[in-house]
């Protein structure tokens, strides 16, 4: 019943098989079997889309307020059980793959082995509500939202270049000598950069970038085949730096760092499972 309420919620099989982890095939004969259970035909399938009939609307009805119950009773069990039982789907930026956040997940998964994680690790930013998701790390500055939010740490942002593009130019000792040196962007920020000197002074200039990228490994690659600055969280490029592959450029002048946040639903499917690793999270993470 409640793999046929989340057919119903997603409009397909190969939608809710997704929300799912499961084959469409599998979802597909498990919605058949209830309908021979209950000798009526819940969904009129065609090529394109599906649809409740009439005895599949009424009973549709019944299964949410189920499935709604189900969850509520789970949730409620958490507060009342020290084992902690349940799936979690987590969204996390690639570049987080190797990091802070995910050691802390490991040794999360490691307290709680009747805890299931489902990880996407994408730069593409994901709709939680549409991808069903219970949590979702989000890098930056954090916009207003009607999620729930919490700041489970920060990291320092690094201005670098490979040796050789740095060695084929005059040293800068000002933000305002960069001006003409080639930039790699990513996509998801705008263009202009805002550094802070030693004194205070706040300098703000224009990248002129001819490449982008929307992806934080694609922007440390692009750097190494020496086509110019890019900035990029301190753990992606701390073993470029440490061999001299990378070259951190005016280290005098500081970057704003970058928050890690942890987003989620005011209404969790999982709400307590969700709380308790935001928290696990923010004491790991900082």
């Amino acid at each position: 019943m409640a793999i046929f309420a989340i057919v119903v919620d997603e409009g397909s099989f190969r939608a809710a098989a997704k929300n799912l982890g499961l084959a469409p095939s599998r979802v597909s004969e498990t919605v058949s079997d209830l309908e021979k259970f209950l000798n009526v035909t819940l969904l009129n399938r065609t090529t394109r889309k599906l649809a409740l009939t009439n005895e599949g609307r009424k009973f549709y009805s019944h299964v949410v307020d189920i499935t709604r119950n189900a969850e509520a009773g789970l949730n409620e069990l958490q507060t009342l059980s020290q084992k902690h039982i349940g799936e979690l789907k987590i969204s996390l930026p690639a570049f987080l793959t190797s990091s802070v956040i995910s050691n802390a997940i490991a040794k999360f998964a490691l307290q709680n082995p009747q805890v299931s994680l489902s990880l996407s690790y994408t730069d593409q930013r994901m709709d939680m509500l549409d991808e069903g998701l219970d949590l979702s790390i989000r890098v930056g500055w954090l916009e207003d939202s009607s999620m729930m939010s919490r700041k489970i740490g920060q990291s320092k942002r690094l201005l670098v270049a490979s040796k050789s593009y740095v060695a084929a130019r005059p040293s800068p000792n000002h933000p305002s000598d960069l001006t003409d040196w080639d930039w790699i962007r990513f996509q998801m920020r705008t263009n202009t950069i805002e550094f802070t000197g030693t004194t205070g002074e706040k300098v703000t200039i224009s990248e002129n970038s001819r490449i982008s990228a929307n992806s934080a490994n694609a922007l440390s690659y692009f750097t190494g085949q020496h086509l110019g600055l890019t900035i990029l969280p301190e753990h992606v490029v701390a073993e470029q730096l440490k061999t001299g592959e990378f070259v951190h450029v005016l280290p005098q002048w500081e970057l704003k760092s970058m928050g890690y946040y942890a987003i989620w639903p005011d209404k969790s499917r999982r709400e307590n499972l969700t709380l308790m690793l935001v928290r696990f999270l923010a004491e790991h993470c900082q």
